[in-house]
């Protein structure tokens, strides 16, 4: 994974020279040391708390009762896949704030996957998904991914309910910069929205105390909109306003202030232009400014201003900038700011997803292909949906990856429809995303905060796989067990793998055992030892992870009244989705007898053999060495050294002290994973090869999350029947722990081979769900097939994806 790491920097080299290419004669005023302040402070927030971003892509935008809803995440860390992430937890909440649906999903180069599958007797209405890493809940919570997810009852094929009756709405006015000054002409945009948060047609006068009218307003695009407006010292304005549906509202403006500095910024596609206006030109406060642009909270300009000087505008080149939020600010010689805008650099650097040799056929049962085309520069991970476009209806206020990651994800409050912003670069299109950047101000950090040191509270540290947790105590819980010893040994149901571990307390008794990695549930099997021997009573409490409670949730992200379906449409959608669950039942309840078939088979070698109960999916599938340990007596080696011995070219390190233990391979370090999950080497050095079943060192055609250029390398620990001694666990107590949820498999018929259960109707609404496409190296190209099931006539396909560089993707197409 650090392969990949370190080539995404590269792309980070825009952040801090930007000022430097060719800006202008401004940015290269040497800086005071009030300035100096205000730069650093940023830095070093940025290197204390970086953003990490969390994005889920679903098969479809509604379900039903009955139906798995199928997600693949993408999390990003300063807009670069986050390759150190590992736990993605994700809640379906309900109105009330309860969860009611949870899990922990295991992330391993930046992506996860996973299902919920929703009960036959989940309650109709509106749920919100809410996705997070634990490092993501120390800032605020609207800043988590959110999604309105509508569940229908397929037993009551009606169709939708009406929508509340908008009882009252709000307008809300930002004028450019962030303040009305006195005598400064400038442009004020406004947003009305009704009781729920949602748009508002509206329009109106703008009056002064006098009544006079001195602006007509109008919402030109989802409740926004936009005004000119010179405002006089002393005056008071109003807005007289009335919606669409005919309610009235008086809404005063903002208080004009005699003091500050108008901002106006204009958005040229290669360059934005910025232009100050001080409240007054003489008064000497207005000639030691700075404006400074930040993204992603690195600086990429910064230059003086100087009213008595004439030095007040200025343009910032984005040719090396990446699509996303530029948030401009100034400030005065203290470090306060006086005036702020956001301008979103637009450009065209998506990942570039082209679907082509489409081969469609829509007769019930028969075989499709397509292929997607990826460029041929860079490693990407992608996601693949494909859903009856007639019976699943598209949702109109869509947010793809792309307008979420480089949007919405960075903006309070709810935006319409984000991922129009995004189809083309139209002119009205861009004005609409300029007024969105004008309505939504910045709150990931305040400059006033860390220039002051005030700096966010960390309760969730950044988690690197599972955590182990507690505090051992002595005579009967009164006194820590100080410095003492606890020894686990952890055991694996589901495959009946044992692990084993021991860690020392601390002086307050407390200990932690981290970077656990394991599915399911496994069994705890702990004894803690007073090293002194002073104590015979010496009891061991566990520390409950956040996860594991049950509290409600209050959600900033407002609920969606109800989806615009056809009732013809979404009657035939819940009487599929009802037949559909039928012959689920019919399959788990029913078992299918199949026809004897006489097959000649290969026999397998005892380490093929062994690689079968070990190894599966693309690692089962993937090229490369494979090593039996369950019969080879390794002796006193680590992993590593073992490997060392066999694997041509493999260079291992494990004693540098400054940069600690790093691998070698084809050219950079492979990616690691232990029983398939992402690991590290730290985690895999700290085995015990004698506990090691089955290694397989995977070539670097192997793809998991973002793969690497260097190939992998799979570690498996022994399962029942191939451990050498059974583990005595007598003297220890027992402890459940629960682990990542277990990724359920995807259903997809293959009608070439002739099964009974074919038999069944098919009533497949999904069709195909593949979030770990692979996309092969020498054509650069992802080949999908699927068959039809027994009545779908177009299928919506979506593609979405990352590339190793933190590139976006996105594509979609109807197929017919």
């Amino acid at each position: 994974m650090q392969s990949v790491f370190y080539k995404n920097k590269k792309r980070l080299k825009w952040l801090l020279p930007a000022c430097l290419l060719g800006a202008s004669a401004l940015a290269f005023y040497p800086a005071d040391e009030w300035q100096d302040k205000i730069t650093q402070a940023l830095e070093q927030y940025s290197k204390r708390f970086p953003q990490e971003k969390v994005y889920l892509h679903l098969d479809k935008d509604y379900y039903a009762a009955g139906e798995t809803m199928w997600f693949k995440a993408y999390v990003l860390l300063q807009g670069q896949p986050s390759l150190s992430a590992t736990n993605l937890y994700i809640e379906l909440v309900d109105k009330a704030g309860t969860v009611v649906n949870k899990k922990l999903i295991s992330v391993g180069g930046a992506t996860g996957a996973g299902a919920i599958e929703l009960p036959e007797n989940q309650k109709p209405g509106q749920y919100q998904l809410r996705a997070y890493t634990a490092w993501m809940l120390n800032f605020d919570a609207e800043y988590l991914f959110y999604k309105n997810i509508e569940i229908f009852d397929p037993s009551k094929q009606i169709g939708p309910g009406q929508k509340p009756a908008t009882t009252d709405f709000a307008v809300n006015f930002f004028p450019e910069g962030g303040n009305l000054i006195a005598g400064v002409p400038g442009r004020v945009a406004f947003k009305a929205i009704d009781q729920q948060g949602y748009p508002q047609e509206a329009n109106g006068i703008i009056q002064n105390l006098k009544g006079e009218t001195v602006a007509q307003v109008k919402t030109t695009r989802d409740g926004m909109g936009m005004f000119e407006l010179t405002p006089a010292a002393g005056e008071t304005y109003k807005a007289l306003m009335q919606t669409s549906k005919g309610l009235q509202k008086t809404v005063l403006l903002p208080v004009v202030k005699t003091s500050g500095i108008g901002l106006k910024v204009f958005n040229k596609s290669t360059r934005i232009f910025y232009q100050t206006s001080p409240a007054t030109k003489d008064d000497p406060m207005y000639n030691n400014l700075m404006i400074v642009a930040q993204m992603q909270q690195h600086i990429v300009y910064k230059a003086k201003l100087n009213a008595a000087e004439g030095q007040m505008s200025g343009f910032i080149p984005t040719k090396e900038l990446p699509s996303g939020i530029l948030q401009l600010t100034v400030f005065n010689s203290d470090g306060l700011p006086l005036a702020e805008r956001l301008a979103f650099v637009r450009k065209n650097d998506f990942l570039s997803l082209g679907l082509q040799n489409l081969a469609i056929n829509t007769q019930p049962r028969q075989k499709n292909t397509l292929e997607i085309k990826i460029p041929d520069t860079m490693l990407t991970s992608l996601s693949v949906s494909i859903i009856d476009a007639d019976q699943i209806v598209k949702d109109q206020d869509e947010n793809n990856i792309i307008s979420n990651l480089l949007m919405t994800s960075d903006l309070k409050g709810y935006i319409s429809n984000p991922a129009q912003y995004f189809k083309d670069a139209d002119p009205t299109t861009l004005s609409g995303l300029d007024l969105v950047m004008m309505t939504n101000g910045w709150r990931r950090f305040s400059w006033e905060k860390i220039l002051h040191n005030y700096m966010p509270d960390i309760k969730y540290p950044y988690e690197q796989g599972l955590l182990l947790k507690g505090v051992a105590t002595t005579n009967k819980g009164i006194a820590p067990l100080s410095n003492g010893k606890v020894d686990f040994i952890l055991k694996q149901p589901i495959d009946t793998s044992t692990a084993f571990s021991s860690v020392t307390t601390n002086d307050k008794g407390e200990f932690a055992v981290d970077r656990l990695q394991f599915v399911d549930t496994i069994n705890v099997f702990y004894r803690a030892n007073d090293p002194n021997k002073a104590w015979k009573d010496v009891s061991v409490k566990f520390e409950p992870h956040f996860f594991e409670s049950g509290s409600t949730v209050t959600l900033p992200y407002p609920f969606r009244n109800t989806l615009e379906i056809e009732n013809k449409v979404l009657t035939s959608y819940l009487s599929t989705v009802a037949e559909n669950s039928a012959v689920t039942r019919s399959m788990a309840n029913k078992p299918i007898f199949l026809k004897e078939i006489n097959v000649r088979e290969k026999r397998l070698s005892k380490t093929e053999n062994v690689e079968a109960r070990y190894a599966s999916g693309m690692f089962h599938a993937g090229d490369g060495y494979s090593f039996d340990l369950t019969r080879d007596e390794a002796g006193s080696l680590s992993i590593f050294q073992y490997l060392q011995s066999k694997v041509p070219g493999l260079t291992v390190n494990l004693s540098d002290p400054t940069t600690g233990p790093s691998l070698q391979w084809r050219g950079g370090p492979p990616v690691l994973f232990l029983n398939e999950m992402p690991t590290n080497i730290n985690m895999l050095s700290n085995i015990n090869i004698g506990d090691v079943a089955f290694i397989k060192v995977l070539r670097p055609t192997f793809v998991g999350g973002f793969g690497g250029s260097s190939g992998a390398i799979a570690v498996y620990t022994r399962k029942g029947g191939d451990s050498k001694n059974d583990v005595d666990t007598r003297g220890f107590e027992k402890y459940k722990k629960g682990g990542y949820n277990i990724v359920k498999e995807f259903y997809a018929p293959d009608y070439t081979v002739r099964k009974e259960i074919h038999i069944l109707q098919d009533k497949r609404l999904t069709l195909y769900w593949n979030p770990n496409l692979v996309a092969d190296s020498l054509t650069h190209t992802a080949k999908v097939s699927f068959y039809n099931n027994d009545f779908t006539r177009r299928f919506r396909i979506v593609v979405e994806g990352m590339g190793e560089d933190g590139s976006l993707g996105h594509t979609e197409q109807l197929l017919q």
